[in-house]
């Protein structure tokens, strides 16, 4: 049956490289691509948790390969970056999805370290991924970025002064960087995702997140990190061609509730 349609939906063949994939959201990201025939580059701090993942999608038919990678250490993003390159011969895509929280107050005596360290993974740390990553995505015939914020981008909390300034510093790294990309064609996206089920909430007892839910969620309950996947997935298709420095909550309507 001939299509009417122009633009595709298939990311099939396409590699995609994709930091904190080895859980929680990285790792729903990793096998929704692979699902959609992505080639999925796992990269992680964790080699045992990386090859997890890696062996789950070639088990199940479909190309992955894994590394390990420190987003805080640019050395380390470069010699990963390499060996993409050299067995693959390029990036389609890039998700940043490492994270890290590590909650402190203004006065603590380790703030200092905290907010290094925090402003490295999850700010630098992007920045100097999409540097190193740019030369071979702008050859892509669909270049796409999508960078993975928080709701705490979009409003605050307290004792968490270094994860919500840099969430705040993702989304205006994306709008920057769509500005000064998209004459090359490359799409720049952020996902906000809101309560989510996913290791950094694990910890969190369930009849907490239930009154929380009730409270806070038009939806009534926390989301699924797959959920977070599908929004990261509609960014990076072909047929996404025009959608460009979006900022995209995922969070069961959490950010526009006001009662």
């Amino acid at each position: 049956m001939k299509r009417l349609s122009k633009f595709s939906r298939s990311v099939r063949g396409k590699i995609v490289l994709i930091t904190g994939a080895a859980s929680g959201m990285g790792r729903a990201t990793a096998e929704l691509f692979s699902d959609e025939g992505a080639v999925v580059i796992v990269t992680d701090l964790n080699k045992e948790t990386i090859d997890n993942v890696v062996n789950k999608i070639k088990n199940n038919g479909n190309q992955a390969e894994g590394f390990v990678l420190d987003v805080s250490i640019k050395s380390n993003i470069q010699d990963v970056v390499k060996n993409i390159i050299e067995k693959f011969g390029g990036i389609d895509i890039l998700i940043n999805n490492a994270g890290i929280a590590l909650p402190t107050e203004i006065n603590d005596n380790e703030f200092e370290s905290f907010w290094d360290r925090t402003h490295n993974v999850l700010l630098k740390g992007q920045a100097i991924l999409i540097r190193e990553c740019l030369p071979f995505i702008e050859k892509s015939d669909t270049p796409r970025i999508v960078n993975i914020s928080s709701t705490e981008g979009l409003g605050a909390s307290p004792m968490h002064s270094p994860y919500t300034s840099a969430k705040h510093g993702v989304i205006g790294l994306t709008r920057s960087l769509a500005v000064e990309l998209g004459k090359k064609g490359i799409t720049v996206n952020c996902i906000c995702p809101g309560p989510i089920n996913t290791s950094m909430t694990k910890k969190i007892p369930e009849k907490d997140k239930e009154i929380y839910s009730k409270r806070r969620v038009p939806l009534r309950r926390y989301g699924d990190a797959e959920e977070v996947a599908h929004a990261t997935l509609n960014f990076c298709l072909p047929s996404s061609s025009f959608i460009t420095g979006a900022v995209l909550a995922v969070d069961g309507g959490l950010t526009i509730k006001r009662a």
